[in-house]
């Protein structure tokens, strides 16, 4: 049967109306646009008009146990007549390893945001995955068992949701054996009249599971990009102005384009934030319809996490009070200082970089008045040429060097040596994605704003940074906010 996307949906209800609706779905992606379809597909299988919507609806909390209830139900005819619906909610069947990084994620941030339950959800659900215990997790053995940022020294976080978890009685199932059984389900099929809804936030569509589904039921894909890329943020900004607009609507309401992106601001790409700060300037403006910028700054605060990006850009630019600014933001969103401080060694790592091919003879094919255009088509050959003559070089050094060392050395250890020195050497390209050479001409351009002196002069603040992070008592955000005066102030 097809996967169809979110928007597609009502096209599909109402053709299911006619022909017939499926008696399994799946609806997976951003979880406020889940429930949002979740409502509407259960209001077509269900019309809130219906008598007996509360005796043939049966929803059933999707942690792994609850699996094999939630097949009994959906295979047992209901008493009453007409249609009966089953919704397995918030499933995390269908996790994979490959998730291991967004569940981590998701758990800090549930964390962050004080839902402790939420947390032990997603936190659970990676130590079954990885088949690990509340040992494995502890301090001494978390560093071999999770994939944490190496840069984050303080995960006491783990130890809340860990002892949140141990006191509640939380703890893991075995997911391939729910998998299978419900695989088995969902190939046999349910009943006439029944039908079974699964909403999860993360799928891997590799699992045989999901394919199964797929060819019994119907996908609802209701995920939005996260990234950070202009088509990404494209579909976003439609996303919010889609949702936006239906409650304003709803509402007799209006905004202008300066309070939407004031709003924007304040909230970055969190839809149930964004609409929640919405319901809130509906109240505050009360018989007005129109919604102004004055309202947003009266009533809203600032929530939205800012990536590591606009620190790094605006330290880049040498802009100071965006500089100070997104650090405070990050700061107070928990990121750890040595996070913050290795985001901006390795950005000048890159301007260095950049340095080193402006200031050989094929940086002549980059102005700095260039286009886009015209820096792909003129300068990114060149950039390519750099590198490979660049890894070349680095090839023949340590072969020299290989050569020279050879007697007295087992070959396994020069093997080791030849790994170590291969990563090396691309950490050195400018060009490691030639299909992405945008972030390379933002680079060039930024480092323009850089003499190689000042850069030097830069490196030796931020290892002096890093140690004094590592190894003194001094607060972390004054040893930060000394490198980026240090940078940012401009030399006459």
């Amino acid at each position: 049967m097809p996967e169809i996307n979110y928007k597609e949906l009502n096209s599909h209800i109402r053709s299911a109306e006619k022909e017939g609706f499926s008696r399994l779905y799946l609806i997976h992606g951003e979880e406020l646009m889940c429930k949002t379809a979740f409502e509407e597909l259960l209001k077509a299988l269900l019309p809130e008009s219906s008598s007996d919507r509360n005796l043939n609806y049966d929803p059933v909390d999707g942690t792994n146990e609850n699996i094999f209830d939630a097949v009994e139900r959906a295979n047992t005819f209901s008493f009453m007549s007409g249609r009966k619906v089953v919704a397995f909610l918030d499933s995390k069947i269908f996790y994979s390893k490959e998730n291991e990084k967004s569940l981590l994620e998701k758990a800090k941030e549930s964390h962050a945001q004080k839902d402790l339950k939420k947390a032990a959800r997603y936190f659970t659900g990676l130590m079954s995955l990885l088949k690990l215990s509340f040992d494995d997790v502890g301090k001494e053995n978390r560093g071999k068992s999770l994939k944490i940022d190496s840069g984050e020294s303080d995960n006491s976080w783990i130890d809340d949701i860990t002892a949140y978890c141990i006191g509640n009685g939380i703890g893991m199932s075995g997911e391939e054996d729910n998998a299978s059984f419900f695989q088995k389900a969902v190939e046999k099929g349910f009943p006439k009249g029944n039908h079974l809804i699964v909403t999860a936030e993360l799928v891997d569509k590799r699992l045989g599971l999901y394919k199964a589904v797929n060819k019994n039921g119907v996908i609802i894909d209701c995920q939005i990009p996260k990234g950070d890329s202009r088509n990404d943020k494209a579909v976003q900004e439609s996303v919010l102005l889609e949702r936006m607009n239906a409650v304003l609507l709803k509402n007799d309401k209006t905004m202008d384009k300066a309070a939407y992106h004031a709003m924007f601001e304040m909230t970055g790409f969190d839809l149930r934030t964004f609409l929640n700060n919405l319901e809130k300037l509906i109240n505050f403006s009360g018989k007005r319809k129109r919604i102004t910028a004055e309202d947003v700054e009266s009533v809203l605060k600032r929530t939205r996490l800012d990536p590591i990006y606009e620190l790094t850009n605006a330290v880049a630019d040498r802009n100071l009070a965006d500089s100070l600014f997104f650090l405070d933001s990050l700061l107070a969103s928990e990121i750890h200082p040595l996070q913050a401080l290795a985001a901006l060694i390795n950005q000048f790592r890159k301007i260095i970089c950049i340095k080193g091919f402006t200031g050989s003879r094929y940086g002549k094919a980059w102005e700095p008045g260039f286009s886009y255009p015209q820096f792909t088509s003129v300068t990114v050959p060149a950039i390519e040429e750099y590198d490979n003559a660049l890894l070349k070089e680095i090839e023949e050094r340590d072969r020299f060097l290989s050569d020279d060392d050879s007697q007295g050395k087992a070959e396994d250890q020069h093997k080791k040596t030849s790994k170590k020195k291969s990563k090396t050497a691309t950490d050195l390209l400018i060009a490691k994605n030639s299909k992405s050479p945008f972030p390379v001409w933002q680079l060039l351009k930024k480092s323009e704003k850089f003499k190689k002196e000042e850069l030097i002069s830069i490196f030796e603040c931020l290892k002096d940074a890093d140690l004094e992070l590592k190894s003194s008592g001094r607060i972390p955000k004054l040893v930060i906010e000394n490198v980026i005066f240090h940078i940012c102030r401009k030399k006459s």
